[in-house]
């Protein structure tokens, strides 16, 4: 018989890119199953330059957006990495050792102990996680999410290289949808993989009154609020939706569209309502923080994400926990969670027209906000987590690496 030491008893270390939304709700849940936890947040010292320079460009990599502390766990510690570096893809390739060096001074400045690693992105969180388990001889996971899995590794062979070894040195792989599968399926990865969408935390996201909701950020009662939550860049195709916006006027003038979070387009965007003449049926309100984010939700009449690629977007769990209908593009995970037009529409992407007539007809239909919220109660972190740390404990009874904290009674 094999007794083995639970997770409670086990200190575990996260790589990441961020500790902030999904990954910050993600490990905080998963806090609960570990003695200490440890996050190692990639930074470029470049980004606080937007501290006290409007770069819009470099807002999403500054440390106030990529490390959210609030209601952190006490057994949790977070740290940032950092690592100089260009927006250019010649230089993103090289980033892992550089990625790797910052890791390593940090496990050993702050005596970091794990006996379990967990990468949030194959490149450059992976790599690091792929090169700490050959010098620590500990089990790897990594979680693949988006672009990091759909599109790096057909970029070129060299990139299909490095995402190969991440995903061939981990004990087990996990990704966000079905549709990202069939991108590791093609890399003859023989890692097992197991495919978790992303989730919602209940303590946060749940239905509120939406009277309520909007006296408490001073929006109109008296107009269907359409909601955007993300960062304002190219792929999430937040230009479409202005497009869109100007069809659907013609037929439905008592709207506004509320854009929350800020990037590279943001004045791009800000421009193009203005030039269409759209500037009485939108807001751009800039970033806000993740725990405020519910009371934007639970204000408005529905989500909408028109983005061009996805993995599989945690705003839109975060939506359906709210029970407001979602409707996003036809692309990634999307079309696995919104299977019903009971919960919200798909369109597809780079198309305004289409977007425009689904956005019509989200503002004409009665939607059942409770059945909405009651489909979106199985996206849970809760629940997720439960899976995950199923992971954790099998890698832990496996045996396969000598450090390993356990007894075998015979």
């Amino acid at each position: 018989m094999v007794i083995f030491l639970k997770t409670e008893t086990q200190d575990i270390l996260y790589i990441s890119e961020s500790y902030a939304s999904f990954v910050k709700d993600s490990v905080e849940e998963t806090s609960k199953y570990f003695k200490e936890v440890s996050v190692l947040v990639r930074s470029n010292p470049i980004a606080e330059i937007a501290n006290y320079i409007p770069i819009n460009l470099l807002d999403p990599y500054k440390l106030s957006s990529k490390i959210d502390l609030i209601d952190k766990p006490s057994n949790i510690s977070v740290c940032n990495t950092p690592i100089l570096y260009g927006p250019l893809n010649s230089q993103y390739k090289k980033l892992g050792d550089k990625h790797l060096d910052s890791v390593e001074k940090a496990i050993k400045k702050l005596n970091i102990n794990f006996d379990l690693i967990h990468s949030h992105n194959t490149w450059t969180s992976g790599y690091v996680g792929a090169k700490l388990k050959e010098k620590y001889h500990v089990p790897f996971v990594v979680t693949a999410h988006g672009q990091d899995i759909y599109d790096y590794p057909f970029r070129d062979a060299e990139w299909r290289e490095k995402i190969r070894y991440v995903l061939n040195s981990a004990d087990y792989i996990i990704t966000v949808s079905n549709s990202n599968l069939s991108c590791i399926d093609k890399l003859n990865v023989t890692t097992p993989v197991k495919v978790l969408p992303n989730g919602y935390k209940t303590g946060l996201f749940y239905p509120i009154t939406s009277d309520k909701c909007r006296e408490k950020l001073n929006l109109p009662l008296d107009k269907k609020i359409i909601l955007n939550v993300g960062w304002v860049e190219k792929v999430k195709g937040q230009q479409y939706l202005i497009d869109a916006v100007r069809d659907v006027i013609n037929e439905r003038k008592d709207i506004i569209c509320i854009i929350v979070g800020s990037g590279e387009l943001s004045n791009k965007l800000k421009s193009q309502v203005e030039s269409s003449g759209l500037s009485n049926y939108f807001i751009f309100v800039g970033p806000k923080p993740h725990s405020e984010i519910p009371l934007w939700m639970n204000a408005c009449d529905f989500f909408v994400l028109p983005s061009l690629n996805e993995g599989n977007p945690t705003v839109m769990f975060e939506c359906l926990g709210c029970g407001k209908p979602f409707i996003g593009t036809n692309v990634g995970g999307i079309p696995e969670i919104i299977t019903s037009e009971d919960y919200g529409y798909l369109v597809e992407p780079a198309n305004s027209k289409d977007l425009a007539e689904k956005i019509v007809n989200a503002l004409n239909k009665k939607w059942n906000y409770e059945k909405i919220a009651l489909y979106g109660a199985q996206f849970t972190w809760e629940d997720i987590t439960k899976e995950i740390v199923e992971i954790y404990e099998e890698l832990f009874t496996k045996n396969i690496f000598t450090r390993y904290k356990y007894l075998i009674w015979e």
